[in-house]
């Protein structure tokens, strides 16, 4: 084997240490995050202390409202530390018992398959919270936004399946063994 050139271990070298760019955008996620919980502290708050009612349909509006939220958070925290297990560094945590145990297991399809779990959860959850607040007396149906959010929970749905189906084929022929490389 002869040896690399001296320029060419320089590229790599420098192509190797610009993975370090991509963590801004994960610090970027985790501010994003803390957006989503003073969206579910505000979410709860008004709950409790601006509308305060107890009938059953306000408090599963709710109740989907948090869960929306929560399946939201959940979502950037894959991100941020599969991503940044993947592509950046691996996350020194120095007690191991209370690192989930994904992390470090989960490669880029899996990422892909959460995220698109997540977004139909996420979605349904949107529709099924618009079709009950149907239900309340004087509402107008907006025919042409209900027909636009099934027709995109659909198109996230079968998006879904074409992803599992493809990943599905992939392993099937061998090609998507271990795939951490973002490919």
């Amino acid at each position: 084997m002869r040896p690399m050139p001296f320029i060419a271990r320089y590229i790599e070298a420098g192509l190797f240490r610009a993975r370090w760019l991509i963590a801004p955008f994960y610090l970027g996620l985790v501010l994003a995050l803390a957006m989503l919980l003073a969206s579910f502290v505000y979410e709860l708050y008004q709950a409790f202390f601006v509308h305060l009612s107890l009938d059953p349909e306000s408090v599963i509006l709710v109740s989907l409202t948090l869960i929306d939220l929560s399946l939201a958070a959940n979502l950037v925290i894959i991100v941020v530390f599969s991503g940044y297990e993947n592509f950046v560094s691996k996350i020194d945590t120095t007690d191991g018992a209370y690192r989930p145990s994904w992390m470090g297991t989960l490669d880029f399809s899996g990422v892909k398959m959460k995220l698109i779990g997540s977004v139909v959860a996420i979605s349904v959850i949107s529709l099924l919270r618009t079709f009950m607040a149907l239900t309340d007396p004087g509402t107008q149906v907006d025919g042409a936004r209900l027909t636009w959010m099934l027709a995109l929970n659909f198109t996230f749905l079968a998006s879904g399946v074409m992803l599992a189906l493809m990943d599905w084929l992939s392993s099937l022929s061998g090609h998507g063994e271990k795939e951490t490389d973002g490919t």
